[in-house]
C-alpha cells in the first residue's frame, strides 16, 4: 500500500525567542475585505491517481498550445516511487491520461517539481532529490523516437545537471527558460547546511549543457529561495527568499523580494522588500509580473488576520514602493502557498492549501474594484473527498479562461494514506 506523506508534515516550524515561525515552503490562504459569493461555475476531476500512476501532486500544470496539460507528481510511480511525468489530452469531450515517465532511478532523478516546454518542444525540469547525491537535478523528457500505439508510452529521460551540494546548490526549485533558450533556476540549499541559495543559468553548448552560478546569497541579503523565477523585458530577474537573513546559520525575519540585474561584471542583486515583521505578510511565495512591470505576490501568514496577504510592488525613480493590498481572512497561517496566475483582465487567482469551509484547501479569485480595491471570490472549497484537498501549486487558465490546477491529496482511491492527489478544472 501507498503510504504518501500528509500535506500537513511539509509546514516546517522553526523556533527563535520564544517565537514560532513557519516556514513557507508548502502553506497556503483564504478571504478579506470585500467577499463576493461564488460564481456560477463547474468543478470537475480530471484524473485521480492510484500510486502506480503517481501520487501526491504538488506542482503547477504546463499547457501547451494545443490545449494539452502535463504535469508531475512528486512520489508513487514504479521502481523507487520518485514520482512521475504525465499528460492529459483532450479527445471526445473529455481527456484522457498518459503517464510518460515514472522516476525510479535515484541516480537520475526523483521528486520532480513542475515540467515545462522547452525551445524544441521537449519537457524540461527540475527534481528536489535524486542525482548521485540526492541533491537534485535539472533533466529532459522527450517523447520516444518510434510511433507508439499505446496510451502511455514512456519518454526519454537525460539528466542535463547533477546538483552536488555545497557551493553547487541543493534542492532546486522550478526552472523557467529566458528568450535566448537558457535555464534558469535556483537552489534552496536548506540541506545542504553551507550555503543559503543560489541562482543559476545552464546554457545549451555543444550539445550539452553548461552551469553558471549566477548569485550566491550571502545570508544578509534574503537565504533559502523558495519560488521560481520571472523574468522581464529587459533580462532582470525576480525571485523570493524564505527568510530575510541567514548568516552564521542563523535564519529570522520573513522573507524577501529581491531582483538580479545583468551588468558588464555580472549580476546585481537589490532586495526590493524585505519583510522584516507580520504586518505585511511574512515568507512571500513567488513573485509574477504584470504587463507593465509591476510585482504581484502572496505570503501565507502574516497581514492583519494572520492568515497572509497579497501585495504588489511597484517600480519608480525612487525605488519600489510596496503595497499589501488585500488582507485574507479564514483559518490562521493557512494562506495562499503558491504563486499567483493573472489573466488578461488583470485578475488574480491562486490556490490555499488548508483554508475554507472544510479547512482542505480552496480555490480564489481577486478581482480588482474601479476605487482601488480588491473583491474576493472563493470559487472551490476542497473537503479532501472526490474532489481532492491540500493543492500546493499554482494554477493555469487557457484561452477560455478555464481553470487547471492539482490536488495533493484526496480523491477516490484508497490505495495512499489520505489519498493520492487529484488533477481538477474549473469552467467559469
Amino acid at each position: 500500500m501507498w503510504q504518501k506523506r500528509s500535506a500537513v508534515s511539509n509546514f516546517d516550524i522553526k523556533t527563535s525567542a520564544g517565537l514560532i515561525i513557519v516556514s513557507a515552503t508548502l502553506l497556503v490562504m483564504m478571504t478579506n475585505v470585500a467577499v463576493q459569493p461564488a460564481q456560477a461555475q463547474t468543478f470537475t476531476v480530471l484524473h485521480t491517481f492510484t500510486g502506480p500512476d503517481g501520487a501526491g501532486p504538488q506542482a503547477h500544470l504546463t499547457l501547451d498550445s494545443a490545449g494539452n496539460l502535463y504535469g508531475t507528481a512528486s512520489e508513487g510511480g514504479g521502481g523507487n516511487e520518485g514520482g512521475t511525468a504525465f499528460k492529459l489530452s483532450r479527445k471526445n469531450g473529455g481527456w484522457v491520461f498518459a503517464l510518460l515517465y515514472s522516476f525510479q532511478d535515484l541516480y537520475n532523478a526523483a521528486a520532480p517539481n513542475a515540467v515545462v516546454l522547452g525551445p524544441d518542444g521537449s519537457l524540461y525540469g527540475s527534481s528536489r532529490s535524486g542525482g548521485g547525491f540526492l541533491d537534485g537535478t535539472v533533466f529532459r523528457l522527450t517523447p520516444p523516437a518510434t510511433i507508439c500505439a499505446a496510451v502511455s508510452c514512456p519518454w526519454v529521460q537525460d539528466v542535463i545537471h547533477r546538483f552536488l551540494g555545497h557551493s553547487d546548490g541543493c534542492t532546486p526549485k522550478d526552472i523557467v527558460f529566458d528568450t535566448s533558450g537558457n535555464i534558469l533556476g535556483a537552489t534552496s540549499d536548506a540541506l545542504c547546511n553551507t550555503q543559503t541559495g543560489t541562482v543559476y543559468e545552464l546554457t545549451p553548448s555543444g550539445g550539452g549543457w553548461t552551469k553558471s552560478l549566477l548569485y550566491t546569497f550571502p545570508g544578509n541579503d534574503g537565504a533559502i529561495p523558495n519560488s521560481a523565477l520571472v523574468i522581464d523585458s529587459a533580462g532582470n530577474i525576480y525571485g523570493t527568499t524564505e527568510f530575510t537573513s541567514g548568516s552564521g546559520g542563523t535564519y529570522f525575519d520573513f522573507g524577501t523580494v529581491y531582483q538580479l540585474a545583468p551588468s558588464g561584471s555580472g549580476w546585481i542583486h537589490t532586495t526590493l522588500y524585505s519583510f522584516t515583521n507580520m504586518t505585511g505578510g511574512a515568507f512571500p511565495q513567488g513573485v509574477i509580473l504584470d504587463p507593465t512591470g509591476n510585482l504581484f505576490g502572496v505570503t501565507p501568514v502574516g497581514g492583519s488576520n494572520n492568515t497572509g496577504t497579497a501585495f504588489e510592488l511597484t517600480p519608480g525613480s525612487g525605488g519600489w514602493t510596496f503595497n499589501a493590498f488585500f488582507n485574507f481572512t479564514g483559518l490562521a497561517r493557512c494562506g495562499p502557498g503558491a504563486p499567483l496566475t493573472m489573466d488578461s483582465q488583470g485578475n488574480l487567482y491562486g490556490v490555499t492549501q488548508c483554508d475554507g469551509h472544510f479547512g482542505d484547501g480552496t480555490v480564489f479569485k481577486l478581482t480588482a474594484t474601479v476605487g482601488g480595491g480588491w473583491i474576493y471570490s472563493d470559487l472551490h472549497d476542497f473537503d479532501d473527498g472526490p474532489d481532492g484537498g491540500y493543492p500546493a501549486g499554482a494554477v493555469v487558465l487557457d484561452a477560455n479562461g478555464n481553470i487547471y490546477g492539482t490536488a495533493s491529496r484526496g480523491g477516490n482511491n484508497s490505495a495512499c494514506d489520505g489519498g493520492c492527489g487529484v488533477v481538477w478544472e474549473i469552467t467559469q
